[in-house]
């Protein structure tokens, strides 16, 4: 990769300081422009649809009643109802989702609903969004039969925002011509150093060591920026994607 690879690319120095939830807030809190906080907030739908359902699935509920209950929960967030609740959970969207969630499922009338489930308001449908973001991180089932559906949501939410990323940094240097790079070190990312055999992928890719240990360089540090967009838009304040990251990185680490 040469020095303007998008995998040796840095952030903006600017590049934070307007996030998709602050867009959502700032829009609800000024009844300012419904079309942009509307897809700002579908955006943001699209990195908690696992996690939401994963959540639903843990309380008992069949994967048939998990995506209607999914559907309806997100009709309901872009709605608007659920920016009513905004205020005591504003930082991070994470959390005000959860709450909301639960609330949510603890309402009965919402159950009573599955015959208006899906409502005037078009996100995605079920079958698109599965086919377009398939899990790639797995959980055994033994062991998440142990955990509970808070856990369960973090893991999930931790492990979309983390393939998001890597998607992103795959098509980046797909773009590129270094698709088959990213293939084969794209496993290292997120490995130690002293894991990486460096001979052993420079005798692959045909490429002396020093070459494979700029790419994977190169690869990290974009890698790493890319995740902090994908955590920063979900943020209120810069601040906080630090505090974010480390949450995220920790909800993988339990579930490793």
């Amino acid at each position: 990769m040469t020095p303007d690879d998008p995998a040796d690319r840095r952030p903006s120095p600017g590049r934070f300081l307007t996030t998709r939830w602050s867009v959502v807030l700032s829009c609800a809190d000024t009844h300012g422009d419904t079309q942009k906080m509307q897809k700002a907030l579908a955006e943001l739908c699209k990195i908690y649809w696992r996690p939401v359902f994963a959540f639903i699935r843990r309380q008992g509920h069949s994967p048939s009643d998990a995506q209607d209950l999914t559907q309806d929960f997100f009709v309901t967030v872009l709605k608007g109802q659920l920016l009513q609740r905004a205020n005591p959970a504003r930082g991070r969207f994470r959390s005000l989702v959860l709450k909301a969630l639960q609330d949510f499922l603890r309402d009965a009338e919402a159950k009573r609903r599955a015959g208006k489930r899906g409502g005037a308001v078009q996100f995605v449908s079920w079958d698109d969004w599965m086919a377009e973001a398939p899990s790639h991180f797995s959980v055994s089932q033994r062991e998440s039969e142990r955990w509970s559906a808070e856990r369960i949501f973090d893991v999930r939410w931790a492990a979309t925002v983390v393939e998001r990323a890597l998607s992103r940094l795959g098509e980046e240097c797909e773009r590129r011509g270094r698709r088959r790079v990213f293939d084969m070190l794209s496993p290292c990312l997120a490995a130690e150093r002293d894991d990486v055999s460096y001979a052993k992928f420079s005798k692959t890719l045909g490429i002396p060591e020093a070459s494979v240990k700029r790419l994977v360089h190169q690869l990290r540090v974009r890698y790493r920026a890319l995740l902090r967009e994908e955590v920063g838009r979900t943020v209120e304040k810069t601040h906080e994607i630090d505090d974010e990251l480390r949450y995220l990185c920790a909800a993988l680490t339990a579930a490793a």
